[in-house]
């Protein structure tokens, strides 16, 4: 009973701040452009900044995560976040933001957001031992995840068109807080790390752990490929999408948020749909038909988006298809990476996993700026679209064709 009321409060306290972050998706760039002035390729820029940390700190946050209660960590990571989104509205309010203070602070909220990652994605094994258990959690935290996607945006519109960006800063700090609350109130405590000698080089040998840990795997290895490919990609549409509503289909604020929200609604049905698909096929083969019907719906939002309202719909049909894969994708592949790695290294896997992935967005969001820069934000939604393809060979390597279902027993 106590783990299922502490993964309540951790699942309370995570989907109030998705919540928050997802305001922050419609909020950010348009706060860039209309309250700093900024262009469209310098407010691509801010996704870049939010992601950018996990390139340098993403390897060496598992090494030192890993020593150190995870909690802990997600405390200091949500207290970062909350005061950062706290001085952007501060700052926003009185005039004094400008387009550099902006990409710094982003930056600062990115490094808290590394370590939260980390610890966040390694800390549920510690509450359910039994994979079906786990898979469950990881598929309700994903619920929620979907939720923020598809009610967020949708919510941020008509609040920023009420009360301006101002309002959406303010909801996000305030999540932030209601997620600090939650991790305060669990009781759960993981028992204390072994104590290992901190000698000198101690980082770089753990970092080489856990990558060669991950380069062995023949499954782990080319779902990470995949994903990474995919991210890459997929960030330069999802980087662009805002201001191609805007600039391109001449869309308002208002249904710019219908439609970033509403677009999200295959989430929650490939999330629902992943337990029956493991149980189905196995997790390898429930990996490979999420995929690609991800990479479907993305090619497909170019080919069926044009100006006006019909492009707006066709974007929300690419974009269900899409959402529906990709659902079912991650928390089938959170489960297997939870389940496939020993305990003591699933700070330093999750860390390959996020410096991987989120490295990733930091690139594609800088790739999108340059392609936006040289040939506008259609250019970009087309080349991130067709770009995701190339993540299918990635991942039919090795040992993905295997059918395998979850068979270790944590603990």
């Amino acid at each position: 009973m106590t783990a299922r009321r502490d993964f309540g409060l951790l699942w309370a306290g995570q989907s109030m701040s998705l919540f928050g972050d997802h305001f922050m998706t419609l909020a950010l760039p348009l706060l860039a452009v209309t309250v700093l002035g900024a262009s469209p390729a310098q407010a691509a820029l801010l996704p870049f900044a939010l992601f950018l940390p996990f390139l340098p700190l993403g390897l060496p946050a598992g090494a030192i995560v890993d020593r150190l209660p995870r909690r802990t960590v997600m405390l200091a990571g949500d207290g970062v976040q909350m005061v950062v989104f706290g001085a952007i509205w501060v700052t926003a309010v009185t005039g004094v933001l400008s387009f550099p203070l902006l990409f710094g602070l982003v930056l600062v909220s990115g490094c808290a957001l590394v370590f939260f990652q980390v610890a966040y994605t390694s800390y549920l094994p510690g509450l359910f031992h039994d994979p079906d258990e786990l898979h469950g959690g990881n598929v309700r935290l994903a619920l929620s995840e979907s939720t923020a996607k598809a009610v967020g945006p949708v919510v941020a519109g008509p609040v920023i068109g009420v009360l301006g960006v101002a309002g959406a800063l303010v909801a996000n700090t305030l999540s932030f807080a209601a997620s600090l609350v939650t991790l305060v109130m669990i009781r759960h405590r993981e028992p204390p790390p072994a104590a290992l000698v901190r000698e000198r080089g101690w980082v770089r040998r753990d970092i080489a752990t856990g990558l060669r840990f991950v380069a062995g795997h023949p499954v782990l290895e080319p779902v990470l490929a995949c994903g990474t490919v995919y991210v890459l990609f997929l960030s330069m549409v999802e980087t662009s999408l805002v201001l191609y509503c805007r600039n391109v289909l001449g869309l308002s604020p208002l249904w710019i948020g219908v439609v970033v929200g509403s677009a999200a609604a295959g989430y929650p049905i490939g999330n629902l749909a992943s337990a029956a698909l493991m149980r189905r096929l196995g997790s390898s083969r429930a990996l490979i038909l999420s995929a690609t019907v991800s990479v479907l719906g993305i090619v497909a939002m170019p080919v069926l988006g044009a100006p006006g309202t019909l492009g707006a719909v066709g974007l929300i049909v690419g974009s269900v298809v899409h959402c529906v894969g990709e659902g079912a994708f991650s928390p089938t592949s959170l489960t297997l990476r939870q389940t496939q790695t020993p305990p003591e290294l699933l700070g330093r896997v999750s860390a390959v996993q996020r410096f991987l992935l989120w490295g990733a967005v930091a690139l594609g969001s800088l790739l999108a700026a340059a392609v936006t820069a040289l040939g506008g934000l259609q250019a970009a939604v087309w080349t991130g679209a067709l770009g995701t393809i190339l993540c299918l060979p990635a991942l039919l390597r090795r040992g993905i064709r295997t059918p395998r279902r979850p068979a270790l027993t944590l603990g």
